[in-house]
């Protein structure tokens, strides 16, 4: 009994320890990759505190490997867009201004009840409302609704006539995403206008974000 129970404490303190470092978060919004991980790595630690007999270092070797490919896969993701998209996938615009895009309904096998379902639980009934809603990486729904179907705040009430449209990443780590420049309605030679105007050169750029009405954000890589 002594045994089994300092083999828990151990494989305890051990996934802990790994879960820290790999930064995870909530169940609902771990990648693909993430999740797999996390499953694995509470199959193995299980079988040990079940058996004795297994040797416990077997266990901890497996489960420091798992943590050391997710480490890898976060670092070549972070600087590999294309890596990143084989990994994740993309986020896709399912609504468009009330219109439902059924092209991109198909390619992420999402039906009608599934969009509705996620609609509701951001209190939205009616999809004419949406001006833009987007599935993440991550399964979940992220909805903009027209400028008329939003809360009133402060900012709107000095600014009536602002609007914006869906922000997208068009440069990640310096480089140009070109699926998100073509959602923004963006070339090349317009955000070199910007950057130019704004003093900075395309590899200072950490991220900038950008819509269709030339609306953006740009965050500088901090040295």
């Amino acid at each position: 009994m002594l045994v089994t129970l300092c083999r828990a404490v151990i494989l305890y303190v051990l996934i802990i320890f790994c879960m820290r470092i790999m930064g995870k978060r909530q169940l609902g919004e771990l990648q693909h990759t993430e999740l797999v991980i996390t499953i694995l790595l509470s199959e193995i630690a299980a079988i040990p505190m079940q058996d004795n007999g297994l040797p416990l270092g077997n266990s901890i070797v497996a489960v420091m490997l798992l943590v050391a490919f997710e480490i890898i896969n976060s670092y070549v993701s972070l600087k590999s867009t294309k890596m990143r998209s084989l990994l994740q996938g993309n986020s896709l615009v399912v609504i468009r201004d009330g219109k439902i895009d059924q092209k991109q309904m198909k390619r992420l096998r999402f039906s009608m009840d599934d969009l509705l379902d996620q609609l509701r639980q951001k209190d939205v009934f009616d999809i004419e409302d949406v001006r833009y809603a987007v599935v993440e990486t991550n399964g979940q729904l992220s909805v903009m609704l027209k400028p008329e179907k939003q809360n009133v705040t402060a900012e709107m009430i000095d600014f009536p006539n602002e609007t914006k449209g869906l922000m997208c990443m068009v440069i990640n780590d310096g480089k140009f995403l070109i699926r998100a420049m073509k959602e923004s309605n963006i070339s090349k030679e317009e955000i070199a206008k910007i950057l130019n105007k704004n003093n900075i050169s395309q590899n200072d750029v950490m991220f900038m974000l950008c819509d269709k009405y030339k609306n953006y954000t740009i965050v500088k890589r901090e040295r």
